[in-house]
């Protein structure tokens, strides 16, 4: 994992540590509750493939949150979420790994999931934000330096 954080690191459009950003870190964490609702809402319309779309995205943006919160910046999805498992562990990224492949399938080769998966997705997009908006909360000064350290 070393390798590709370095790879990730030395990308134009990668990993790069920044000073920590509350304020864009509250407006991801917003715009993922926003996301997420209109994923719920295009479920109700019975759009599943945007609504597998929108599930990812709105649990990319409170992952990114994360980031911003701690001083990471990076336009890479691979990358972001590479960053994050190594800082959090595999077990806080496994949703959204999970969800991203979703995502590309349905968005880039029109494979849709079925619709009790679609609405297996939005719970577990649910938890996952709501994880990640209670992590990015309750986070202080010196657990953000400690965080911020895994990636150097």
């Amino acid at each position: 994992m070393k390798k590709d954080i370095d790879w990730c690191l030395k990308l134009s459009d990668g990993l790069k540590i920044t000073e920590p950003n509350e304020n864009l870190a509250k407006s991801y964490l917003l715009e993922s509750k926003s996301s997420l609702e209109r994923a719920e809402k295009n479920f109700k319309d019975g759009d599943l493939l945007w609504t597998t779309v929108v599930v990812y995205y709105a649990e990319y943006y409170a992952l990114y949150a994360f980031l911003q919160k701690i001083g990471l910046k990076c336009e890479n999805h691979f990358c972001s979420i590479l960053a994050t498992t190594k800082i959090l562990g595999e077990e806080k990224t496994k949703t959204i790994n999970e969800h991203k492949y979703k995502r590309i399938d349905a968005q880039y080769y029109m494979r849709i999931s079925k619709e009790a998966e679609v609405r297996q997705m939005l719970a577990d997009a649910k938890i996952f934000i709501s994880n990640f908006h209670e992590l990015i909360s309750n986070m202080n000064e010196k657990e953000i330096i400690q965080l911020r350290s895994k990636v150097k």
